[in-house]
């Protein structure tokens, strides 16, 4: 499990990458600034999460069930938030209404912060005889 969420967060890390300077340079001309902005969002929370990743695959202080569980909710939010706020901010771009699937945008925002809450909880759980 640990090679496919170091795999997955250097994906997400690059394509984060890739999208910011698409985002910058590509769309400028295509989409208002709003828009612009709506993307750089994406790209952003992108970026959060791939980190987040790198820590999770390589860290000993999260449990193996806690990282996996943490893996999917990560890659969905990231679906579904990042994902739906590309669409939403290229809207105008292409025949299909990305307004129609905005509401995932916030069970994305969900799932990553309930990723969050999931490593919270494991760093409670944390004895303090394992030089913590």
């Amino acid at each position: 499990m640990t090679k496919k969420i170091l795999i997955v967060a250097s994906i997400l890390g690059m394509t984060s990458i890739i999208l910011g300077a698409f985002g910058a340079h590509g769309l400028k001309q295509l989409i208002p600034e709003h828009a612009i902005q709506t993307f750089e969002t994406g790209v952003r929370y992108q970026m959060y999460h791939a980190i987040l990743l790198l820590f999770v695959g390589t860290t000993s202080l999260i449990q193996p069930k806690t990282k996996k569980i943490m893996y999917y909710l990560i890659m969905f939010g990231v679906l579904f938030f990042s994902g739906s706020i590309y669409g939403l901010a290229t809207n105008t771009l292409t025949a299909f209404d990305f307004k129609s699937i905005g509401f995932i945008t916030p069970i994305g925002g969900l799932l990553l912060i309930v990723a969050w809450g999931f490593m919270f909880v494991g760093f409670l759980k944390i004895s303090p005889k394992k030089g913590f």
